[in-house]
């Protein structure tokens, strides 16, 4: 596990915290359309946080695309980096998402994030984000739509409806499971759309949410558990 500090000159309010969003927002790739779905790796990053004690914990957990055997994972944990503030989460997980993903021992290849890309109020989420500053492709695959409307999809699995911002398409929103509520799929960064939801679905053989994110989920709640069980 590696022990993260708060980088140096991290934003401390939310006007500074939105000019690095304006500022990062430009170098976006949005026209790649990103590695294949079943082919190379595929990496789930995660956090968990106890605020009380000022501790967040991050998990990256790499899978095999094909198989979605574990390959690698390797945890961090820090400070908590930001307040809480609606639209700037990503500034409490990067400091610690990016030591567990240096922490791997082999490229992570696509990143899927518990979260956000470009459906996010400034379409700038944590998928955006992180895939700017690693150079990554990203997805963000959320539980819920935010602040955006959607139709709900067909009942059968990958039937898909547009997320959308008045009227402008953010996302999507994706059946993995028959009859099952859908999950939110957006952009990060390097990937286009129709491969986002190409490797979500890829993801959820048996599950609503992908494999990435719930070994992830696993692993960041595990860690944080140990770093808090000290006297």
């Amino acid at each position: 596990m590696t022990t993260v500090s708060i980088p140096a000159g991290w934003p401390a309010t939310e006007q500074e915290a939105r000019a690095v969003q304006d500022e990062l927002r430009a170098e976006v790739v949005l026209d790649e359309p990103g590695p294949r779905p079943g082919t190379g790796r595929v990496t789930g990053v995660d956090v968990a946080y106890d605020d009380e004690r000022d501790v967040v914990a991050a998990a990256a957990v790499v899978l095999d695309a094909a198989s979605l055997d574990v390959v690698a994972e390797a945890t961090a944990v820090g400070r908590i980096s930001f307040p809480y503030v609606p639209g700037l989460l990503a500034f409490r997980e990067i400091p610690t998402v990016l030591a567990a993903l240096d922490a791997l021992p082999c490229p992570p290849g696509l990143v899927v994030c518990d979260g956000y890309g470009l459906a996010h109020p400034r379409r700038f989420g944590l998928a955006c984000h992180l895939g700017v500053l690693t150079g990554l492709p990203t997805i963000g695959v959320a539980k819920n739509p935010f602040t955006f409307t959607y139709d709900d999809p067909d009942a059968a699995r990958g039937s898909s409806s547009p997320l959308l911002a008045g009227d402008e398409e953010v996302g999507r929103a994706l059946r993995t499971r028959a009859g099952v509520k859908p999950v939110f799929v957006s952009v990060g960064h390097r990937v286009d759309l129709e491969n986002a939801c190409a490797h979500t679905l890829a993801l959820t053989p048996r599950f609503r949410l992908p494999e990435t994110t719930r070994r992830a989920d696993a692993l960041c709640r595990q860690a944080l558990r140990e770093a808090t069980s000290g006297p």
